[in-house]
């Protein structure tokens, strides 16, 4: 059996990340970068905090966070590593010594190219040092969290507590909602100090059945669940201009799946590529249900793919009407036996309007098949 959710064991501590230095808050890719390996290595962050260079408000930052329990990365540049370990050395009343060309504090417990690791009373302090164009040294936190993520589909917060509220009592564990998109909810289940996680999934999943799926990472376990059927998934996208292929396409192994994905904004490309209907088009408009389930079906035809996810949408913030205002979307996924369609209306900024369509997209993909995703 393949389990895609994390769960440590240890003390709940908080989590804190401090960027020093200028260049994480204009390299943006760089500062994303980053913050992915440190989700992968010790979880759920608390607090991310950035400074420039030498800001004097660090010290008494970094005094006041090492007052209590804590788990401290610290990601600096080159220029800014020695001030920050001069600062450390203040507070923990400590020295800097030189260790394999690295200047380093006296008592720090673990240490390799770049990254050194120290305790100051309940503390752990991890400080590293990035370049841009480099990998992550490595982190030297132990993750200390014990929690996990599953996903509920087609349930809301409300029936999903009230159902699953008595097991979390059974096991001892904390159930935290988060609705990604209407009909999608990311359930985090933090153990309490004996509860036990994998027994509360296991019950959960038989109680839920269809509707629960205990991945924390959807992606990777869409690409497990069909590299093992041997299917594959083409896209259609208008609105979302690319978005779900990088949803896919970001995890190893997409290459086993994934056909490709047709960026289709213009009328004349969503005719010439995916055959749908010019007098569709015209009649209707390209955000229509019409339209978007014709563009599932021509990107079925165009891949010989074994599903179609299909997107059609007014992003914002202009192009909207009143019959079709921003966050109108048309949303198509398809497979050779069974289609559906659904017109959705999103709010927010273009992006997060981008990115709920995305989200909504994946859902629906996921309840088409229900036989081949929640078995």
């Amino acid at each position: 059996m393949l389990y895609f959710w994390h769960y440590y064991q240890g003390l709940k501590v908080e989590k804190i990340v401090l960027f020093v230095g200028r260049k994480f808050r204009v390299n943006i890719p760089f500062k994303e970068y980053i913050k992915r390996e440190i989700a992968a290595s010790i979880g759920e962050i608390n607090s991310y905090y950035f400074y420039p260079e030498n800001d004097n408000a660090l010290f008494l930052h970094l005094e006041s966070i090492l007052k209590k329990e804590s788990q401290l990365l610290i990601i600096s540049t080159k220029s800014a590593s020695t001030v920050v370990g001069k600062l450390l050395c203040t507070i923990t009343e400590d020295n800097q010594i030189l260790k394999e060309n690295m200047l380093i504090p006296s008592s720090t417990s673990i240490f390799e190219d770049n990254t050194y690791l120290l305790q100051y009373k309940k503390s752990h302090i991890n400080l590293i040092t990035a370049s841009e164009n480099e990998t992550l040294p490595q982190i030297l936190i132990k993750n200390e969290t014990r929690c996990a993520d599953v996903q509920i589909f087609d349930m809301d917060v409300e029936t999903a507590n009230a159902l699953l509220l008595p097991l979390a009592q059974t096991y001892e564990v904390k159930l935290n909602f988060t609705v990604l998109v209407k009909g999608w909810v990311t359930l985090n289940i933090e153990s309490k100090k004996y509860g036990n996680i994998s027994q509360f999934i296991s019950s959960a999943s038989s109680l839920l059945n269809t509707k629960l799926i205990p991945a924390s990472n959807i992606a990777a376990f869409i690409i497990e669940k069909l590299s093992h059927a041997g299917k594959k998934i083409s896209l259609a996208e208008s609105c979302t201009g690319g978005l779900i292929a990088s949803f896919l396409t970001k995890e190893s192994g997409s290459s086993a799946i994934f056909d490709g994905s047709l960026v289709t904004y213009s009328n004349l490309l969503k005719a010439n590529w995916l055959a749908v209907d010019n007098t569709l088009l015209e009649e209707h408009g390209a955000v229509s249900q019409e339209v978007v389930l014709e563009m599932s079906e021509g990107t079925l035809n165009v891949s010989d793919a074994d599903y179609s996810l299909a997107v059609s949408g007014v992003a914002g913030p202009d192009g909207g009407s009143e019959l079709k205002p921003v966050g109108t979307v048309f949303i198509s996924a398809r497979s050779k036996t069974d289609v559906l369609v659904e017109a959705c209306h999103f709010k927010g900024d273009r992006n997060y309007i981008q990115d709920q369509s995305a989200l909504y997209a994946i859902k629906m993909l996921l309840t088409l098949d229900k036989e081949l995703f929640f078995n």
